[in-house]
């Protein structure tokens, strides 16, 4: 099994969930995070006076899938959240050993 992390642009968390579901993959958990890249933040201006925000404010989507669902999920995610801008996010890739379902005890792929 493989835990796909994306962290991406707010606005294409819409984008990114339909896109899974047409594919199958229905659970995901959503995180509100802040953070920079290769942008380094960007330059404000309030009340006449500049600033700069060093964190952006980005949204982490997990989600887990099978080894055999993997690629397509990355695929999947990687077009949905392509604004083809700057700051457009990342994939990381990780493997899991485990999945329980808390409620029956299932493991493996049928805890999926």
């Amino acid at each position: 099994m493989k835990k796909v992390e994306a962290i991406i642009k707010p606005f294409k968390l819409d984008d990114v969930k339909e896109a899974l579901s047409e594919i199958g993959i229905y659970g995901m958990t959503v995180t509100e995070v802040n953070g920079y890249g290769r942008q380094k933040g960007h330059k404000e201006i309030y009340r006449g006076a500049e600033y700069v925000v060093d964190f952006v404010p980005k949204i982490k989507v997990e989600i887990v899938v099978s080894d055999e669902r993997a690629e397509e999920a990355i695929e999947t995610v990687r077009n949905a959240a392509n604004s083809g801008k700057i700051g457009d996010g990342k994939i990381f890739i990780s493997n899991i050993e485990q999945v329980v379902r808390v409620r029956t005890g299932e493991t493996g792929t049928e805890a999926l």
